[in-house]
């Protein structure tokens, strides 16, 4: 159950209105905070549509994030939107096998992306010299720099998410069903 109120777009001002274009649950109860609200959308929509990372990397990336903090919200909107930047039901299944130490069929580059996402939603020292030195051989510096802000910045996001109770819309419920966490 959430802690903090969704609001509507009839609940703010008419400056604020825009705010929830997006009407998720994360939003209407961000939105609490409107300024804090424009701050996260700012750095949100840059990691959509303005980063250099590869954006199917980068939604491995933050399914790994959702994955590891068993985060429902999460990982049921980037299946969901994992989809539109070519991520796969093979590559959502290969998380799970990666995560308990397997070796799925993804290409090496995606492979050390979710291994980087993983050693990082553990902890902020998490990230080991090896895994660094892996993903930093398939990625430029602005990517590799673009993946360590998403992945940290989606740590972020599911610690808010847990906090505030924020509840998995009825829409995105058929990701969850279709792809569920353990």
């Amino acid at each position: 159950m959430a802690r903090l109120p969704y609001r509507d777009a009839a609940d703010l001002a008419p400056e604020d209105q825009a705010l929830l274009v997006r009407p998720i649950n994360l939003y209407r109860a961000m939105v609490n905070s409107t300024g804090m609200t424009r701050a996260f959308l700012g750095l949100a929509n840059h990691i959509r549509h303005h980063s250099a990372l590869d954006a199917r990397l980068r939604e491995l990336a933050i399914l790994q994030v959702g994955w590891v903090a068993r985060s429902p919200y999460e990982w049921s909107h980037h299946v969901a939107i994992g989809r539109d930047f070519g991520v796969t039901d093979d590559d959502i299944r290969a998380i799970a096998v990666e995560t308990n130490g397997g070796v799925s069929a993804l290409e090496p580059a995606a492979r050390a992306v979710l291994r980087a996402a993983r050693e990082m939603a553990h902890g902020a020292d998490a990230l080991s010299d090896a895994t660094f030195a892996e993903v930093q051989a398939h990625l430029d510096a602005e990517s590799l720099t673009d993946l360590l802000v998403i992945i940290a910045f989606y740590c972020g996001v599911v610690r808010f998410l847990g906090a505030a109770g924020i509840e998995v819309e009825p829409s995105y419920q058929p990701c969850l069903d279709e792809h569920p966490l353990p």
